[in-house]
């Protein structure tokens, strides 16, 4: 049929997006892309637009598709906060250990190139931190968690930080050692909570 695009476009914003991923913004060209993608330079203009707009594209699309996870796993933080994190927790392990992704995360690492990106995207990934702490803070906040805000805000850090580290090449074992130090300070501060209330 005359006009009909002849590719899928999720399937072809998946390989964009692992593309980016894997080599960073600065480090992928059109020709690296082509390559990824399976289209050539006019139908990736024509049907994603330029660089920039594509690299948008997969940061929402990334950021979508891993924030329905967490948030999944938030879910239940007001009934038991300390599971909900390890949930939390878990989806990022779960990424890292994934063979058909590339390790660490996409919005962490435009984080760390924000110095050499445009102001847009550079915002798209502030944005999407802060969307993280911010989901976080919301799920503490609702179990009545001591300190949620300041939990939240470590809780985002130690997640961003695995991601660089097991990029770096740091063991599973290891990086489920800090999930862990975490979560214990975290169990503790709830089940300090009951006492504090009680003295109220």
């Amino acid at each position: 049929m005359a006009g009909k695009k002849q590719f899928e476009m999720d399937v072809v914003l998946d390989a964009a997006m692992v593309q980016f991923w894997r080599a960073g913004y600065a480090d992928t060209s059109l020709d690296d892309l082509s390559k990824a993608t399976g289209l050539n330079r006019s139908s990736i203009y024509s049907s994603l637009g330029d660089k920039d707009a594509l690299y948008l594209r997969c940061l929402d699309r990334y950021a979508a598709r891993y924030g329905d996870k967490y948030d999944q796993a938030l879910s239940n933080a007001a009934e038991d906060p300390v599971r909900a994190v390890r949930e939390f927790f878990e989806v990022t392990l779960g990424r890292i250990a994934d063979p058909d992704v590339p390790d660490g995360c996409l919005v962490a690492q435009t984080a760390m190139a924000i110095p050499v990106l445009s102001p847009e995207i550079a915002a798209r990934a502030a944005e999407a931190l802060g969307l993280q702490h911010a989901r976080l803070r919301t799920a503490l906040r609702a179990a009545k968690l001591p300190h949620a805000d300041d939990f939240a805000v470590h809780l985002a850090a130690v997640n961003q930080s695995l991601a660089v580290m097991s990029r770096a090449g740091t063991s599973p074992k290891q990086l489920r050692a800090i999930v862990e130090i975490s979560l214990d300070a975290l169990s503790r501060s709830h089940r300090a909570k009951p006492a504090t209330e009680s003295c109220r």
